[in-house]
């Protein structure tokens, strides 16, 4: 089902009962354009599910890979050269 935000505001407890009770995925459309997705706690935990599996394929992946990347040029890459790390607002090593 798809349905306008302005539809959807002015309406919310039916199709939010339709997705709770009949496990409908709604579109809610700005402008013609989908721009966000009502469905139910069991496909929120399917999709969550899949991603959880996804992400540990993809790092049994990399760790299978040869090589490795030093701690410096991920640093370099995220922009944080130079800069040391805090724990607790304080300086790693100067903790009171």
């Amino acid at each position: 089902m798809r349905m306008s935000l302005a539809r959807f505001r002015e309406t919310m407890a039916d199709p939010i009962n339709r997705v709770m009770y009949q496990g409908e995925r709604i579109v809610l459309e700005r402008h013609g354009k989908g721009v966000a997705v009502v469905v139910s706690m069991e496909d929120l935990q399917a999709l969550e599910a899949m991603e959880d599996a996804a992400d540990v394929a993809a790092a049994k992946k990399a760790r299978k890979e040869a090589g490795e990347v030093p701690l410096e040029t991920i640093k370099a890459e995220m922009g944080l050269a130079g800069k040391r790390a805090k724990v607790n607002g304080a300086r790693r090593g100067k903790h009171k």
